[in-house]
């Protein structure tokens, strides 16, 4: 394969990547900001426990994505250490997220229904930066096979062009 087209698949592999990232943490905003709706005025629990509790269940809702639909195709021999680093990572995440929710609440004294939601939502897209790195990084792995097997195939693809342009002209 040639190098534009190896990048070419790198690119779309990617764009697959990150469109089912998309489905699923779209899915999760949803989950999260109705959790934390409903949270917010069917009790009395102030904004950030309010959204502390949504984003437990977001972050439950989203690692069965990631695991059964994103990245099915990744390694699963270690889910111990897997699931241990999502929630790692998770909590990241859930800090981030609410930390900016946080400082708007208590911080800007923004604490009405359209400016928690706006905050909530805005920390959801700045701690869903950082998750996209870090699952795809450390979580849920590609197969160091599956790699070692597209680089030998790329490699068997561009062998005979490069041997057949070496050969010197026999008289």
């Amino acid at each position: 394969m040639s190098e534009p087209g190896a990048l070419r698949t790198r690119l779309d592999r990617l764009f697959r990547e990150v469109a089912k990232f998309g489905v699923v943490g779209g899915l999760g905003v949803l989950v999260n900001l109705a959790v934390f709706n409903l949270v917010r005025h069917a009790t009395e629990l102030p904004v950030v426990r309010a959204s502390l509790i949504a984003t437990v269940v977001a972050i439950v809702f989203n690692y069965v994505g990631f695991r059964y639909f994103t990245y099915r195709d990744r390694d699963k021999s270690g889910r111990t250490k897997e699931l241990t680093l999502f929630l790692l990572f998770s909590l990241v995440g859930l800090v981030i997220e609410n930390g900016v929710l946080y400082a708007a609440t208590y911080g800007l004294g923004w604490d009405g229904p359209l400016a928690s939601n706006f905050f909530k939502f805005f920390g959801i897209g700045v701690a869903t930066l950082f998750r996209f790195w870090s699952y795809r990084t450390w979580v849920f792995r590609a197969l160091p096979a599956k790699e070692a097997v597209q680089t030998a195939e790329s490699f068997l693809e561009q062998a005979p062009r490069q041997a057949t342009r070496r050969q010197p002209d026999r008289v």
